[in-house]
């Protein structure tokens, strides 16, 4: 009977990790596609902001996410809207370089992440890593350089775009974390709040830059009208489903595993992507590509290690303790004692439901979702 769960259990991770790699490598063609025929990156980002604010309020009321608002004002205006700010600004220049450059070599240079995470939560948190730590970002710079070397299709403003949407996503990640913390709000909810903020603070700049521009281009009005209409409705829904798909993910897998999953899916998307587009590449950037990714998977096992470590050395119990973290994945574990709650409560990890049912707390401290 044990056996029978435990097959079903790996039997649907392994359903909805197909689902998210297939969603996340559609939604980058998709979007590839889009630009190349209609080149207005803020657009993209405004019907993808759309569909998180269309979508996510049924979805989140359907799963029972728990709604919050109780913002101050102070709060709101300090943290909250440039938080949505910034992922308009990170959505945005995501897309100029998949624009400019192709989705392979973007991704590649988004691998650089750890190493923005790296030095801005020791600039801005004052965090300390280990050696073990600082020599995994070692391949991933060297990986990220041969890239750009040998990148046939290399394009300055892609090459600057990816990397200030990089960096702009890893203080994204560090005031995301610390939102989650304070005030406690549930991250796909904290998501719905920040796409739906987004798009009506940036509606009348998206007027002025991109909607009186293109509603005068001929291309706009040729035949290819419906095409792009079609790849914008599809590449909003992608974008929220991946969104999704990663979401139930995490909240089915350890922080490594997740780790490990996302890095696999970088890879997937970038093969997807030299196959689906045939963009030119040389046997050295794919190895440049592929040092990249794994330096990525090196960084998050040294992570683990250092932070499993460290709760290794806690003597005395605490209401929370034994955080696992890394950069690539918004949740944090954390040992709790006995909770009594409406539904159930929780004990030393584990949610004990009214029912009998089991399953791993889990408190969300930022991501890339965000």
């Amino acid at each position: 009977m044990v056996d029978k769960k435990f097959k079903k259990e790996i039997i649907s991770i392994l359903l909805i990790c197909v689902l998210w790699y297939s969603a996340s490598s559609g939604n980058n063609v998709v979007t590839k596609k889009l630009l190349t025929q209609f080149p207005y990156p803020m657009t993209v980002t405004m019907v993808q902001l759309l569909s998180i604010t269309i979508y996510s309020g049924p979805f989140l009321n359907f799963w029972g996410v728990r709604k919050f608002a109780d913002f101050s004002w102070s709060f709101y205006f300090k943290i909250i809207v440039p938080l949505a700010l910034g992922k308009f600004c990170v959505s945005v220049l995501t897309h100029v370089s998949i624009w400019k450059v192709p989705v392979s070599y973007a991704h590649t240079v988004k691998a650089t992440l750890p190493l923005f995470s790296v030095v801005l939560s020791r600039i801005v948190l004052g965090e300390k890593q280990t050696y073990k730590v600082y020599f995994s970002l070692i391949p991933i710079v060297t990986g990220v350089l041969i890239a750009t070397l040998t990148e046939l299709s290399f394009d300055v403003t892609g090459l600057v775009s990816a990397l200030v949407a990089t960096l702009q996503m890893s203080l994204q990640n560090i005031f995301s974390k610390k939102v989650l913390q304070d005030v406690g709000i549930h991250h796909l909810r904290l998501l719905h709040v920040l796409g739906r903020l987004a798009f009506f603070l940036f509606i009348p700049i998206w007027v002025y830059f991109d909607l009186r521009t293109f509603t005068r281009e001929t291309t706009v009005r040729s035949e290819h009208q419906y095409y792009v209409i079609t790849l914008l409705f599809v590449d909003g829904l992608l974008n929220w489903l991946q969104n999704i798909f990663a979401f139930t993910i995490m909240s089915m897998v350890s922080s490594l595993t997740f780790a490990v999953a996302n890095a696999s899916k970088r890879i997937f998307i970038i093969f997807c992507s030299l196959l689906i587009l045939g963009n030119p590449v040389t046997s050295v950037n794919v190895f440049g590509m592929m040092m990249a990714v794994l330096g990525v998977l090196l960084y998050n096992k040294a992570k683990y290690d250092a932070l499993n470590s460290d709760s290794k050395k806690t003597i005395l119990p605490l209401t929370k303790a034994s955080l696992i973290d890394d950069d690539d994945n918004p949740y944090r574990y954390y040992k709790l004692n006995p909770v009594i709650g409406s539904n159930g409560y929780y004990a030393n990890g584990i949610y004990k439901g009214s029912h009998g049912s089991n399953g791993i707390y889990k408190e969300s401290q930022g991501s890339n979702l965000v």
